[in-house]
């Protein structure tokens, strides 16, 4: 059975906090708020970094905002066991999240990036 790693729910809120504070600074949470045009609403913002491993050529994750567990296929040059370094980012659109986006870095090197919902 796969070992699903999780995200601090702290460090999530923190990311969506942050978007949404840098939104309410420009005045765009407001309503009647006028739009920037040369920004677009789109942010991805760092949540956490965890320490994962390697497990039957996968990285298995619980992920936040509903998205629930997921596992990425992880190369067979990489063994299982393998020491590996799982990234969250929270995708938002004018401050409100849709979504997620996972990097899994081997040794500082990116394996494998995947976005779920919209990013």
């Amino acid at each position: 059975m796969a070992t699903y790693h999780e995200f601090d729910d702290k460090a999530v809120a923190a990311a969506i906090q942050a978007a949404s504070d840098f939104y309410a600074e420009k005045g765009m949470t407001k309503e009647g708020a006028r739009t920037d045009l040369a920004d677009d609403g789109h942010m991805n913002i760092a949540a956490q970094c965890i320490s994962v491993t390697v497990d039957n050529g996968k990285i298995c994750l619980n992920l936040p905002l509903g998205i629930g567990k997921i596992c990425l296929p992880i190369p067979s040059i990489f063994p299982n066991g393998t020491a590996a370094e799982a990234c969250l980012s929270i995708c938002t659109t004018w401050h409100i999240p849709t979504g997620v986006k996972v990097t899994v870095s081997i040794a500082g090197k990116v394996i494998v990036t995947k976005s779920f919902g919209k990013c």
